[in-house]
């Protein structure tokens, strides 16, 4: 029984013995399902490879995705901008999805709305529901901006979103000047980072391409960076130090570290900081525009090329330490700007580390899935501390982002026992961690669900998850972290080589049986 002197979490509660009876009976009066030999059976056989090969076979089934949904990302892109509310022409069910999956991750509210369509709206569209909405949103929320995007429901019955936003602003709803850019994001296509490549390019197409007339490109001075779907806080912060060192301008074209990290002060913050309509506007005079995750932004490569003529250069997420050095000269060689002593000096402590961990980390096997861009940036920073990335799968990459990948593993020794996965989710790589074991597995939370049945076989079988990615909801504070440039790069070797010591010492950790030596020095 619990008292108000004993409260506990469902974690013991649930292990009393009067629960334990409880669900024994239940199983037994409901749920008529197989015996614990004939459970354990069916599981063991979904370990072999004679089950993997059935599983690849899937066609039409998605079973346990690595991947979330455009509106989603959309409502990420929106939220970097100042004093912008991030608005779902939709169901209210979708919106809720959306702000409990980044208050789980970031730990923050997330402000965000929607404009309740229901079955009447299904029938007859949304529009009457778009109406309402924006009048509301506006007079409650008073935001500088509303950001419209789409789910699935009004996609299907095809709302168009242009025309109820010129008809809400002639009917008088909210203002003929208010800014109020939309993009489509129907959620049974593409991924999260699809949404917010499609946000961004509506918000940069929405102040920009009826108003180029004297816009001269480099007469700002400034670089333009496009994050792109990027939920560690951290990076955005590295990006913007390093060109400060480096006395660079720059404008972040979406900025959600003041959103989804604000202080404890007693204040509620609805919007915090946020690149603002201004910079959207002078966005097109600068040098140039710098894509941090090319292989999410396709559609804002398009339109920065071909509207503001800004020539774009190829580079790839600054991870790794050859990838921040390519990021850095191309800054440099852009603006004119030399790399300061600060930033080689922080290099040269990134390679001591590296030296540090690299006996621990060589020769380890690592399974990666994950968005594109990160699971690219990941495997190049393994393959430069002499880690082997063995199966390496992205849900919502494309066919060229494998051929890249490939190309990627294939320039260094450590590569050999790569294999690419593109379009697969995180049922095959189940499979693959029970038929062919990595030392180790990195990706985001859900991962844990691998680690837990991989040990359920037998704890030679376990393999552990390293936390790294989209969302992280089972640990606190990683939103922070960096994993770009040299200080992302200390930080992630930091934590696989930690990993590594961790399951060390667990291996050795039987009094007389495992406990080889007792050096704590490693």
């Amino acid at each position: 029984m619990q008292t108000a002197d004993n409260i506990k979490p469902c974690y013991p509660l649930f292990r009393d013995d009067d629960y334990k009876k409880n669900l024994a009976e239940k199983r037994v009066q409901f749920e008529e399902g197989h015996g614990p030999d004939k459970v354990f059976e069916t599981f063991m056989w979904t370990t072999t490879q004679e089950y993997q090969d059935l599983n690849f076979k899937r066609e039409a089934l998605t079973v346990d995705p690595a991947k979330a949904c455009q509106p989603l990302g959309a409502v990420l892109c929106a939220s970097g901008f100042h004093k912008t509310l991030p608005y779902v022409h939709g169901s209210q069910g979708c919106v809720a999805y959306f702000r409990t999956y980044f208050n789980r991750h970031f730990k923050e509210p997330c402000s965000c709305v929607s404009d309740s369509m229901t079955e009447d709206a299904a029938v007859f569209g949304g529009q009457k529901n778009m109406f309402d909405g924006l009048e509301n949103a506006k007079a409650i929320y008073k935001p500088d901006m509303i950001a419209v995007s789409t789910t699935c429901m009004a996609e299907v019955i095809g709302d168009d979103l242009n025309a109820f936003i010129n008809n809400s602003k002639k009917a008088g709803h909210i203002p003929q000047d208010y800014p109020v850019p939309f993009a489509h994001t129907p959620s049974f296509v593409g991924s999260h980072t699809t949404g917010w490549d499609n946000m961004e390019e509506g918000i940069l197409r929405y102040f920009t391409l009826n108003a180029m007339e004297g816009k001269v490109v480099g007469s700002n001075k400034k670089v333009n960076i496009v994050p792109g779907f990027e939920t560690y806080l951290g990076n955005y912060r590295v990006i913007k130090r390093m060109l400060t060192e480096m006395g660079v301008g720059y404008t972040m074209l979406s900025d959600p570290t003041d959103v989804f990290d604000t202080p404890a002060d007693g204040e509620f913050r609805m919007y915090s900081g946020g690149t603002t309509m201004d910079e959207v506007k002078d966005a097109p005079n600068a040098i140039t525009t710098l894509l941090m995750q090319p292989a999410q932004l396709e559609k804002t490569k398009k339109f920065v090329e071909n509207t503001w003529k800004h020539d774009i250069p190829m580079l790839n997420i600054p991870m790794g330490v050859e990838w921040t050095d390519e990021f850095l000269m191309k800054v440099s060689e852009v603006t004119g700007q030399p790399i300061p002593a600060s930033l080689e000096l922080e290099r040269g402590r990134c390679m001591d580390l590296i030296s540090d961990s690299h006996a621990w980390l060589h020769g380890k096997k690592f399974a990666i899935y994950g968005d594109p861009d990160f699971v690219m940036g990941m495997v190049k920073i393994l393959l430069e501390v002499g880690a082997e990335p063995t199966h390496i799968l992205s849900h919502n990459a494309n066919k060229r982002w494998g051929k890249s990948m490939e190309k990627l593993l294939a320039s260094s020794p450590f590569g050999t026992l790569g294999k690419v996965y593109v379009g697969n989710d995180l049922w095959h790589m189940r499979s693959l961690c029970f038929t062919d074991k990595p030392d180790f597995l990195i990706g985001n939370s859900y991962g844990k669900y691998i680690q837990r049945d991989t040990r359920h076989k037998g704890e030679e079988f376990e393999v552990p998850l390293i936390r790294l990615g989209f969302p992280i909801f089972d640990r606190h504070h990683q939103h922070r972290a960096t994993t770009m440039g040299y200080e992302g790069m200390m930080s992630v070797v930091t934590q696989l080589t930690n990993a590594v010591l961790e399951q060390l010492d667990k291996e050795t950790i039987g009094m007389g049986t495992t406990d080889y030596n007792f050096d704590l020095v490693r």
